[in-house]
């Protein structure tokens, strides 16, 4: 892969090539993609989305917009200082195309900032109740309707590639989505691969999937434009585009940090077990008489997790420079932070949070709620659209369709469509307005 291609400023319905050295400075096509981005509708239902703590009342417990706002941060941080370092080893990038650092730091926080976008509610549990309802519950019954990367695709309903669907399908009034630059979908997608086969290889890319059978097209002109190789010849699978190594170790740093954060000022882990797990991370930067002097656990938590970000930042950034070559050819296999000397301790961080959070009484009994919630409304809607497509819908199903936003469109031809337009509809639900739908179907409040 080359760095010309990979930085492509094409978008969607474009009848003539985007040059850099043409880009208003002021208003950078790259940067126009964080705009349309941040004034979603879709990412503004994030603020009401779970990131650890289910439906969490308190002030201080990050959201998936919350979360998202700051992986974007580190995000445009680690571009910006990649890039700085690309241009002095590739001092053509800027001499000949016109690139400068900034650059890089605008695309990565784009995508960053969208990494969650295609999330469902309830966090991770919402992407496994939306399985579950194809895989073991009455979805089951669409099987022999659907090929198998159709099947695929929603017995392991994956929020990196329904938010790729959000941000390049085509809408009345929007066609080509949000119409980002392409630079800004490769770095986005950390999965360049169809759902089937699941997990082929150990390359990290294969872990995931990171696009539907309904977007395999415009995934295909993504991966064209940008240069990205190509893995296989039996199945749509490709290699990363190297900016999405920074937007998964941004992802990587928040959610290793803030959430363990999250889980001190909750008072699910202990405030000393702070500084006995991130000092070895911050011990070249922090200062025990600044640390002492913060006389709230809030701030001297805040303190190291400043702190430790910053190292992390650091460390990825030379991770990523000194193995560019490997991930332009396709041959780095794994995430940043896992060649990172601080490997370890990030491991242990996650294991207590893992123990002390994740598995808490508190988002546990959150996601099996959450289960019930997503297995009712997609019972609700799919058995509505599709008896309204085959002309049987019942006056019931009648009154839950006009309900419904108009983008659900009850007369797409396939069975998988229709399917899928349900799916994104959900996940597109905040926690509150899912468990709203879920109580208006049930009856519990008028």
């Amino acid at each position: 892969m080359n760095w010309e291609q990979l930085l492509s400023l094409k978008r969607a319905g474009d009848t003539n090539k985007r040059i850099r050295k043409e880009q208003d400075e002021t208003r950078l096509g790259f940067e126009v993609d964080y705009d349309r981005i941040i004034f979603s509708s879709e990412f503004r239902s994030l603020q009401d989305k779970t990131q650890v703590i289910p439906l969490s009342k308190t002030d201080f417990v990050h959201t998936r917009l919350t979360h998202s706002l700051e992986v974007s941060v580190v995000g445009r941080t680690l571009g910006r200082r990649v890039g700085q370092k690309l241009l002095e080893k590739h001092p053509h990038l800027q001499n000949v195309y016109g690139h400068q650092a900034n650059d890089f730091g605008a695309i990565v926080a784009a995508a960053a900032l969208a990494h969650d976008i295609g999330n469902p509610p309830f966090g991770h549990s919402g992407e496994k109740a939306i399985g579950e309802f194809f895989k073991t519950g009455e979805g089951q019954k669409f099987k022999n309707q659907l090929t198998d990367k159709e099947y695929q695709d929603l017995c392991d309903f994956e929020g990196n590639a329904n938010g790729f669907k959000i941000l390049t399908q085509n809408r009345a009034g929007r066609p080509g989505g949000l119409r980002l630059s392409y630079a800004t979908l490769g770095a986005f997608t950390k999965y360049p691969k169809e759902s089937l086969p699941t997990k082929p290889t150990n390359y990290i890319a294969d872990k995931k999937y990171g696009f539907f059978q309904s977007e395999k097209e415009a995934f295909t002109d993504v991966a064209k434009e940008l240069g990205l190789l190509k893995r296989s010849e039996k199945h749509m699978s490709f290699s990363r585009h190297p900016l999405a190594f920074l937007v998964e170790a941004a992802d990587d740093i928040c959610y290793t940090i803030i959430d363990f954060e999250d889980g001190i000022n909750l008072g699910l882990i202990q405030e000393e077990f702070a500084l006995e797990y991130l000092s070895k991370i911050i011990r070249n930067t922090i200062k025990p008489e600044n640390y002492y002097a913060l006389s709230t656990k809030e701030d001297r938590v805040g303190y190291l997790r400043a702190l430790a970000i910053g190292s992390l930042i650091n460390e990825a950034v030379d991770v990523f420079m000194a193995n560019e070559n490997a991930i332009l050819n396709g041959s780095f296999s794994c995430a940043l932070l896992d060649k990172s000397q601080y490997s370890a301790q990030i491991k242990d961080i996650i294991k207590i949070s893992v123990e002390n959070i994740y598995q808490s009484t508190e988002v546990i009994d959150k996601e099996i709620a959450g289960y019930g919630v997503i297995s009712t409304l997609l019972s609700t809607y799919t058995s509505a659209v599709n008896n309204m497509f085959n002309n049987t819908a019942s006056n019931y199903n009648k009154l839950i369709l006009k309900s419904l936003p108009k983008v659900i469109e009850t007369n797409k031809p396939t069975l998988y469509q229709r399917l899928m337009r349900v799916c994104c509809h959900v996940s597109l639900l905040s926690d509150s307005k899912a468990i709203l739908e879920y109580k208006k179907i049930k009856g519990i409040e008028f």
